[in-house]
C-alpha cells in the first residue's frame, strides 16, 4: 500500500512513537535530527526546520511548542494524539536509490519529499476539517494542517524501502484565528487519493531527472530495474505473503495478522554498511545498474523515435499516393479524369498528424504482462 494511516490514541503512545520514529533509520547520518515541520499550522507556530522531542510533545498537548500556551484542552486518553500518514516509494524506486551514487540518491530522494509534500498540501487544501461546538458536533475547514514527516530508508528486513511517516496531529487553526481538533474520519476518506497523488507527482519528479519509468494501472515501476531484482529485495513482502498462505489469511485483517506473526526485531547498522551490503546483494544478482542503464532507452529516445516512425509512415503514404496516380490515369485516358479531391486532402491530413510530436509524446510501449506492483512491505 503506498499510503496507509494508523491512529495514535493517547499523548503517551504518541510521544513513544516520536522516540521509534528517531531510531527507526538507520540510513540517517549519526547525530541527525529525526523529522521535519511541514503544513501551514507549523508556519503559524514557527515551526520549521528538525522535529525537537520538545515541541514534539508540546503540540500532542495541545500547547504552542514556542510559547506555552494553551491551544486545545487535551484530554488525556479521551484526547486523540494524531494520526500516522505513510507514503511509500514503489519497490523498484527503493532499488534505484540504493544502487545509484550519493547525488542520484539525492535527487531521488528530493523527488520521493516533494510527492510527499504534494499529497499532504492536497489533503490540507482539501480534507482537514476542524471542530467547533459541543463535542466536537460543528465541523468546519481548517487554515492548514500540523505536521511532522519522518524519512526513512529500509524495512524491518534491512532491505531499501524509501517511505515517510507524516504523523498529522490532531490540532489545526480555524479562519478565525482560534484553534481546535480536527475530524480523524475525513483523512481515512481521502487516503486512496492522497496515495494517488502522491504515485503521480514521485512518478513524474523521476521523469524529469531523466529516470525511465513504466506507468501501469495504479501506480508505476523504474523500467531500469528488472522484477526479479525488484523481488529479492522485497523480503520483508515475501515473508508476509508466506506467513499468509501457511495460516489461510486473505482478508486484509488477515494479512496484518500475517505481518505481525513475522515481524523480527530491529537490526542496527550504519549508512555505509547498508549501501556496500546492497551492493554485494545486487552483484550476486549479476546486476548492474550502470550497463542497465546503458541497455535502457531514455524517454527522450523512444519519443524521438516514435517522431521518425512517423516520417516513414508519411513518406511511405505519400509514395504510394504517387503510384496510385498514373494507374488510374491510364484506366480513365478514354474519359474524362475527374480527381476525387477528398482522397488527397485526407492523406495530407494523415500525414501531418502522424508527423505531429504531440500526438505521439504521450504513447508508451510495454511488452511485458502487467503483475501486481511491489510496494511497501
Amino acid at each position: 500500500m503506498v499510503a496507509s494511516i494508523s491512529v495514535r490514541k493517547s499523548v503517551a503512545a504518541a510521544a513513544a512513537y516520536y522516540q521509534h520514529m528517531g531510531k527507526d533509520d538507520y540510513y540517517a547520518r549519526e547525530g541527525e535530527a529525526p523529522g521535519r515541520w511541514e503544513g501551514r499550522a507549523a508556519e503559524r507556530l514557527s515551526l520549521e526546520g528538525s522535529v525537537s522531542k520538545s515541541d514534539f510533545e508540546a503540540a500532542l498537548e495541545g500547547l504552542d511548542p514556542r510559547t506555552g500556551e494553551r491551544l486545545i484542552l487535551a484530554n488525556g486518553i479521551a484526547h486523540t494524539a494524531g494520526w500516522d500518514m505513510t507514503f511509500s516509494a514503489p519497490k523498484s524506486a527503493s532499488v534505484l536509490w540504493a544502487l545509484s551514487n550519493e547525488n542520484q540518491r539525492q535527487t531521488i530522494e528530493a523527488a520521493h519529499q516533494k510527492a510527499v509534500n504534494t499529497a499532504l498540501k492536497h489533503l490540507e487544501n482539501n480534507h482537514a476539517w476542524a471542530r467547533r461546538g459541543r463535542r466536537g458536533s460543528i465541523k468546519e475547514r481548517t487554515a492548514g494542517l500540523l505536521v511532522a514527516a519522518f524519512d526513512h530508508h529500509t524495512s524491518r528486513d534491512l532491505d531499501p524501502q524509501l517511505h515517510t511517516h507524516a504523523f498529522i496531529f490532531n490540532l489545526a487553526p480555524r479562519h478565525d484565528g482560534s484553534w481546535g481538533a480536527i475530524v480523524g474520519r475525513e483523512l481515512y476518506l481521502a487516503q486512496k487519493e492522497a496515495g494517488s497523488m502522491y504515485r503521480a507527482e514521485f512518478a513524474n519528479g523521476l521523469e524529469r531527472s531523466g529516470v525511465g519509468i513504466t506507468r501501469e494501472a495504479e501506480s508505476f515501476r523504474v523500467t531500469a530495474i528488472p522484477r526479479d531484482v525488484e523481488r529479492a529485495f522485497s523480503k520483508r513482502r515475501e515473508a508476509i505473503e508466506n506467513a499468509a498462505e501457511t495460516y489461510g489469511y486473505s482478508t486484509a485483517k488477515g494479512m496484518e495478522m500475517a505481518a505481525l506473526r513475522t515481524r523480527k526485531p530491529k537490526q542496527e547498522m550504519n549508512r555505509e554498511a547498508l549501501l556496500s551490503k546492497w551492493r554485494e546483494e545486487a552483484k550476486t544478482l549479476e546486476f548492474d545498474l550502470e550497463n542497465q542503464h546503458k541497455l535502457t532507452p531514455k524517454p527522450e529516445i523512444i519519443q524521438a523515435r516514435g517522431h521518425e516512425n512517423s516520417l516513414e509512415i508519411r513518406s511511405d503514404l505519400r509514395a504510394k499516393t504517387t503510384q496510385m496516380q498514373p494507374e488510374k490515369h491510364a484506366e480513365m485516358r478514354p474519359k474524362k479524369v475527374i480527381q476525387p479531391p477528398n482522397i488527397a486532402r485526407l492523406l495530407q491530413r494523415l500525414a501531418t498528424t502522424l508527423d505531429s510530436p504531440s500526438r505521439m509524446s504521450g504513447i508508451r510501449f510495454s511488452l511485458r504482462q502487467k503483475e501486481r506492483n511491489l510496494e511497501r512491505e
